[in-house]
């Protein structure tokens, strides 16, 4: 332990190192003052936000990116509740942010001091932990249980209040190592879970954001390969297998879905994006970081619960009878190149206006292996998972299973103060851009260049045409059609342009990554063209 003198702001900062924070996102409020003086004499970089969301999405980036906490810093009332779409999308993401919020002094409370509010309530059922600090010696413990409770799997976000006299006070405390407990999975539930992989004639692996964020990338690889099965993933799972491997799959899951007779889902919940974990007649193994992730609307012949890395090893250590398993893996290979094969015509396709699919062909050529790439929106988006295949585990980001519209600016400063050398490509929807395309000002003004992508088709495309296909008529779902989101961005010091040919698509995207600024290519797409989607969303 270290003891360290200082007011609030330097106690909180020295406790925040300890746990591996080196950067704060925020929006300047008064409450927080004495958080940016320590950040400022210690060289501790900070970047500041339109909004407070944007501030909660760009430490949600870091956490998600870098696997290390994220932070946000809210100034009291509204910058704490303008913060809460974003805390709640970490909580279903399991995102490891913490947020500092302001609060009114505790010895006015009850007198109408401004911005007064109890957050502690608001925020608690979307945190691990919520706590309001009662005194400035306080402060460096309850950061360190903060953050041990948002790192502890299942991760996610935890939020402390520091009243206004505590963090403004002078006091002296312990800074505390960092400490993160690990669970271990039961050994026999293990065993049974990597008995029925191995046994099956049609296994199946799902692997979503938990194997990235618990590490476990290269387990889970080993034990596929051990076990022979094929895998598909979802959220920052995707490129846990580069695209090319034997094993890898992303276009045959209704296929392979159909046929299994094991599925093993692993570290994702079996929510609207897997059918509610409804397989058919597979029996359902459910790996998952911790006991509170197991499904309790299905009953999983195995479910093994504890740190994803242990387990996948022990599956990839196998040493009981396996099932060959290669007429399978040829048989989904081949409906894989079918799809493959419909998915390069779809992104090479000519048409006027524009169509999604030919879009992301030509981002297919400028985009490089290692480019973190960002999804914020709804049909142009889904329309990114479809024909993008990251190459590489951790390098895509997209809302999660909450949906919130307006990560995209935030999660691009997250994404750019981690990755300063690598390509950001923000994927947006024209109805996303209304969220939070201002702070495209904010990465103008702390020179952090990105490339937006504005699908342009002038509706809520998501909502439009099942509205139509249930009544036969839409309200409230329609856009100013051709809007220049491109001059926007100009408007706010960046560049852009708008594209209405397919032809011009590729210089222009060329020009967006060479630019060194945020650069909007602004593409007017095909309202007409709706996301063949066939999941049931409830």
């Amino acid at each position: 332990m270290t003891m360290i003198e200082g007011h609030g702001g330097e106690l909180a900062l020295a406790a925040l190192r300890a746990y591996g924070v080196t950067e704060m996102f925020t929006l300047s409020g008064g409450h927080v003052f004495p958080l940016y003086d320590a950040a400022h004499k210690a060289g501790f970089p900070i970047y500041d936000v339109r909004h407070e969301q944007s501030a909660v999405f760009a430490a949600e980036a870091v956490a998600k990116l870098r696997r290390t906490p994220g932070l946000a810093v809210l100034t009291a009332g509204p910058g704490v509740t303008n913060g809460v779409s974003g805390l709640t999308s970490a909580f279903f993401n399991g995102s490891p942010v913490l947020v500092l919020g302001g609060r009114a002094p505790s010895f006015r409370w009850g007198s109408g001091s401004l911005q007064e509010i109890d957050h502690v309530p608001i925020v608690a059922p979307v945190t691990k932990h919520a706590a309001t600090v009662a005194s400035a010696p306080e402060i460096p413990a309850a950061i360190g249980a903060a953050l041990s409770a948002a790192l502890t799997p299942h991760r996610g976000p935890a939020f402390l209040d520091l009243p206004l006299e505590v963090v403004f006070s002078v006091a002296s405390a312990e800074i505390s190592p960092a400490s993160v407990p690990r669970g271990e999975a039961d050994a026999d539930e293990v065993s049974r879970a990597v008995a029925l992989l191995a046994g099956a004639e049609k296994p199946v692996i799902i692997a979503g954001s938990d194997v990235w964020a618990g590490d476990a990338v290269d387990a889970l690889r080993a034990a596929a390969e051990a076990l022979d099965v094929p895998v598909f993933t979802n959220g920052m799972g995707r490129g846990a297998l580069p695209p090319g491997h034997r094993l890898a799959f992303s276009k045959a899951r209704r296929a392979a879905l159909k046929g299994a007779d094991v599925v093993a889902v692993i570290g994702t919940p079996l929510d609207f994006r897997l059918g509610f974990g409804d397989f058919g007649a597979a029996t359902v193994v459910h790996v998952v970081d911790a006991p509170s992730q197991r499904a309790t609307h299905v009953t999983p012949a195995a479910s093994p619960a504890g740190d994803l890395r242990a387990i996948l090893t022990a599956f990839a250590d196998h040493a009981g009878a396996r099932t060959p398993h290669d007429d399978w893996v040829r048989g989904l290979r081949e409906t894989e190149d079918a799809a493959g094969a419909k998915h390069a015509a779809e992104m090479t396709a000519e048409s006027d206006p524009i169509k999604p699919g030919r879009v992301y062909g030509e981002l297919r050529k400028v985009l490089e292996p290692d480019a973190i790439t960002i999804g914020d929106g709804g049909d142009f988006v889904s329309y990114a998972g479809r024909y993008l295949e990251p190459a590489r585990p951790g390098t895509w980001l997209d809302p999660g299973p909450y949906g919130c519209l307006g990560t995209g600016m935030g999660y691009a400063m997250g994404a750019r103060v981690s990755y300063p050398d690598r390509q950001i490509c923000v994927l947006m929807g024209d109805g996303a851009a209304g969220f939070s395309l201002m702070d495209a000002e904010s990465l103008v003004r702390q020179n952090l260049p990105v490339v937006i992508v504005v699908g342009n088709n002038g509706i809520w495309g998501l909502e439009k045409h099942p509205m139509r296909a249930m009544y036969g008529y839409d309200v409230a779902a329609d856009l100013q059609p051709e809007l220049r989101y491109d001059d926007i961005v100009r408007a706010l010091g960046g560049a852009g342009e708008t594209v209405a040919k397919a032809g011009d698509l590729g210089p222009a995207l060329e020009r967006a990554f060479a630019a060194g600024v945020p650069y909007l290519v602004n593409v007017l797409t095909d309202p007409a063209d709706a996301y063949p989607r066939s999941s049931n969303l409830a």
